[in-house]
């Protein structure tokens, strides 16, 4: 009998070490392990090549960014396309349909989705949300597994296994407010926020810009839902700041901007990245909106004219234009190169891949960002600082024009990022 347990932990030692992928060197020797197979992937082009394999996690659903997530997604499904129609990366195509999983921006769901594909997949093209994707955190840093954030926390600064584009929610709120005083001269400021990574990070920001420009900083933790902001108006109300930054998801905004307009609030508001949706053009917030409202972006819109924008315009023909398709193409431009790092230094391990990430010093983003913008190399100080500003416009193709470019104000400019800006607020 101790034979038999003996030969059954065995074979379920070595059960387990194939789940987890074994080392092997494909003909071209390059070294695979996880997410990574001779045979060709399900929707191949070119049959003779293999596949990688990369998850996307995503709020497709219920949550409150689904009307970005949804573009998102399809946008880095088109991404990929391309690449695979250009000829992969290292004699292998890239599938991000098959581990496809809604986390209804649930950190528990997100995190169980998560253990369902983690044991298929290389990487992660998109992890969105910055609570959820702290959710798995931990387990992606104890297994390799690189992730492609649909978020902007300061803290992905501090993460080798996170390969974020575009200014953080802390600098992007900093530049916000260098913004508003070059143009408006705000002596008081109120952010309203969720709360977590992302709202606390972006008020965090506010609240350090503020010291630095002299005006009076108060903030106020909001929860999701149009129904729920009651707390958030008469806040704005009772306290009259020169300025509101908020940081929630587009239904939350319009309720707070079109309520706090129909109460006489004459103020102004910027909107933290992920506020936004051109639908709220066509809200009954539209008109408070057009005349009190400004969106902060962390790069510049659909219509564009770059090189990366024209071929993100050309792999989505006939689609209703949203800026949640621009930002799924950018976030995929440094997965690219760290693919193609790993496979030009033959290792194609999710180690490999990891030791890739962590010495690209530059990113071809084809002008959507700056090259210098994929500096992993440098961690944190290599954090990219632009911000541009739009306001509505039911013209624009994706509802905002341009007010400022890509720029970088004096409070960002000036800060050192040693920590998540979060834990200071």
């Amino acid at each position: 009998m101790k034979r038999i347990a003996a030969l059954i932990l065995v074979a379920a030692v070595s059960l387990t070490a194939c789940r987890g992928g074994d080392t092997t060197t494909d003909a071209g020797g390059i070294k695979t392990d996880i997410g990574v197979t001779k045979e060709p992937c399900k929707d191949a082009i070119d049959k003779a090549k293999g596949c990688i394999y990369l998850g996307i996690i995503s709020d497709l659903t219920e949550g409150p960014f689904k009307a970005l997530a949804v573009p998102i997604t399809d946008a880095q499904k088109a991404f990929w396309k391309r690449v695979n129609t250009a000829g992969g990366i290292g004699g292998y195509e890239v599938d991000v349909t098959t581990y496809i999983r809604d986390n209804k921006y649930n950190p528990q769901v997100h995190k169980e989705v998560y253990d369902q594909i983690k044991g298929n997949i290389l990487a992660l093209a998109q992890t969105l949300g910055s609570p959820t994707t702290a959710a798995i955190l931990a387990d992606m840093k104890a297994s390799n597994i690189v992730a492609a954030p649909a978020a902007w926390t300061s803290a992905y600064a501090f993460e080798d296994v996170i390969i974020e584009s575009g200014a953080n929610y802390c600098i992007e709120s900093m530049n916000a407010m260098d913004y508003a005083a070059d143009k408006y001269k705000p002596k008081s400021v109120l952010s309203i926020h969720y709360a977590g990574d992302y709202g606390d990070d972006a008020a965090a920001g506010a609240k350090i810009a503020a010291e630095k420009l002299g005006m009076t900083f108060s903030h106020l933790k909001t929860d999701s839902g149009a129904d729920k902001q009651a707390g958030a108006i008469a806040e704005i109300i009772a306290k009259k700041p020169d300025l509101v930054l908020v940081t929630t998801g587009p239904t939350e905004l319009a309720t707070i901007v079109g309520q706090a307009a129909a109460r006489g609030f004459t103020g102004r508001f910027i909107g933290t990245s992920p506020t936004w949706n051109p639908a709220l053009n066509a809200s009954a917030a539209a008109p408070a909106l057009a005349a009190l409202y400004e969106q902060s972006a962390p790069w510049n819109n659909w219509a564009t004219n770059t090189p990366g924008h024209e071929a993100m315009r050309k792999a989505l023909p006939g689609v209703t234009p949203s800026d949640g398709y621009t930002s799924g193409w950018v976030w995929s431009y440094p997965l690219k190169a760290a693919l193609a790092k790993a496979a030009a230094n033959k290792d194609l391990t999710r180690a490999g891949l990891l030791a890739a990430v962590k010495s690209l010093e530059s990113v071809d983003y084809e002008g959507m960002l700056p090259a210098t913008a994929g500096n992993y190399k440098a961690g944190a100080a290599g954090q990219l600082k632009m911000t541009a500003f739009y306001k509505p416009d039911k013209t624009a193709p994706t509802g905002g024009v341009m007010v400022q470019d890509l720029k970088v104000g004096k409070t960002a400019e000036a800060y050192k990022l040693e920590g998540p800006c979060f834990a200071k607020l």
